[in-house]
Parts: C-alpha cells; structure tokens; sequence
C-alpha cells in the first residue's frame, strides 16, 4: 500500500496554496492524500455545544477542501481527518505512515505564529515535512540542499538528489561556513581561512560522493561558502529555487535540540517550498 501525503489543512489561503502543490506530487507520484484538520475542544465548556459547532464548521471545512482538491486533480484519491487535538500531535500521529506532511505558513513577516506552528510540526513529525509558501514558482528551476557533513545533513543531499533526479532538475549543494569563533581569530587570518576551507572541502567533497554513480545524468553544482551564515546562504542560494531541502539537525553545539538553528531560522524566511527530513526515518516514496 503506497504511503500518503499528509496534508495539514486551515481555512488560509497559504493552506490552499500547500494543497495545491501536495496534490500536483501526489498526482506525478501516484500517491493518495489525507487531509487533517485538528479540533481541539478541551479548552470548551461541555455543558454548551460550543464544541459541536466547531466540530460541524471543521467537517464542513475538510468537505470543501477535499473538493477542492478533486478539482485539482481528479486523479489523486483523497480521505480526510478530523483529528481531536492539536494540529501537532494529529500531523505527528499521521507522519507515522505518511510519506510526506504537508502544511502551509500564513505570513509574510519572520516569527509569524503559523511559521512558528510549522517549526513545531517539523520538529516533531515522523517522515519529510514540506514546509510550503505562496511564492510564485513560475521560472523556478533546481533544487537546492545544506550540507555540513552531519548525518542529518547527509540524509537531506540524498533526498534531495533522489528528487532532483526524479523531476529533471539540477541539484545545487551548499556547505557554508560560518566564521571563525573568537578564540581563533587571534591567528594569522590566512592560516586559519586556508585550514578551515580544506577540511570545508573535503566535507563537501564527502558529501557528494557517489551522486555521480548513482544519478549520472544528472547536473550537481557543489558550493563552499566561507564565513557565511548557513541559513542565509541558504536563503539566497534558494531564492528562485523549486525546493530546498535541508536536515532536521546538524552540527553544533545545539545538536540535541528537536528543530536545528539553520532549519529554524530558514523556515521563518522560507525561500521556497522546503523540505525537513528525519534521520533514519526518511524514505523517500512513490
């Protein structure tokens, strides 16, 4: 039985835009889609029907939507949902068996508090979660992935070169370094650029290992950047990119942490569509 895509869904014009980019992968991949709506009535007087009025809104809600989808694409085979609870613990329930979630952000502006609920769900979610926008997407070309030589990050190139190769795109790999911490700074500035980028490159050089065996025909752009923010290399290096892909965690000193600095700070920014996969729990499907 093929895996779904899971789809979060609100009544947000960024929801409608996440949907429509779910069903246009679910169509060229053949897969079914689930839409979830969480309801979380626990805060609601039981003694009035506060909670079966929103009960009733959210079916007719999910109702409309997967209407919607079946105009999209009648192909794709469409459930819905209705999950009792918070929109992180449905879309974390649902990941288990999904082969992607879903979900949109609904501002402009960084720190938004459905950007913040997209960090939450990325953070907890059992499979890839595509963290989607309205951008426009006409003229996009490539995917884009970060890479620091972590296993989270390593997991994220091979996602993301299995998707390049998949839809025709070239893949762009983008390993920047930040500066130097303050305790080497006192060093020649020379020796220490020059020990920093060749241990860089030869992270990089790791990373890429084996894409040219595995996917010959397929076009990889290797780029190290030096004394360069990740998550704002990132950004720029995604700006007119199709996707970007990135891992859940990677190095440094906040590694134990759920959602890592670089894939949080490039959430609140979002790029483009992006993709946060999970260590060893990531197969990608369809």
């Amino acid at each position: 039985m093929k895996k779904p895509i899971v789809v979060g869904v609100v009544d947000t014009q960024a929801s409608r835009a996440a949907l429509a980019w779910a069903m246009d992968r679910a169509a060229r991949r053949k897969l079914p889609v689930l839409l979830v709506h969480a309801v979380d009535t626990r805060w609601l007087d039981e003694s009035v029907s506060t909670g079966e009025v929103v009960r009733t809104a959210a079916n007719e809600l999910l109702s409309k939507t997967a209407a919607y989808a079946g105009e999209l694409e009648p192909s794709v085979q469409v459930k819905t949902l209705l999950f009792s609870g918070s929109p992180g613990q449905a879309l974390r329930k649902q990941s288990k068996g999904a082969s992607m979630v879903v979900i949109g952000t609904g501002h402009n502006w960084p720190g938004g508090p459905v950007a913040d609920r997209a960090l939450q769900i990325a953070a907890v979610a059992l499979c890839p979660v595509a963290v989607v926008g309205g951008q426009d997407m006409t003229g996009r070309r490539g995917i884009v992935v970060g890479a620091d030589g972590s296993e989270e990050s390593t997991q994220a190139v091979s996602f993301a070169a299995a998707e390049a190769d998949r839809v025709g795109e070239e893949l762009t790999v983008v390993h920047a370094v930040p500066a130097p911490p303050l305790i080497h700074r006192a060093m020649p500035a020379a020796d220490v650029a020059e020990d920093i980028l060749e241990e860089e490159r030869i992270v990089l050089a790791e990373t890429v290992a084996g894409l040219a065996e595995n996917y010959p025909d397929m076009v990889v752009h290797q780029v190290l950047l030096s004394n360069n923010e990740p998550a704002e290399a990132l950004t720029d290096a995604a700006a007119n990119a199709t996707m970007l892909v990135l891992g859940s965690r990677g190095k440094g000193s906040f590694k134990r942490l759920l959602m890592g600095s670089t894939a949080h700070t490039v959430l609140r920014s979002l790029p483009c569509p992006t993709v946060i996969t999970r260590v060893r729990r990531v197969k990608l499907t369809g």
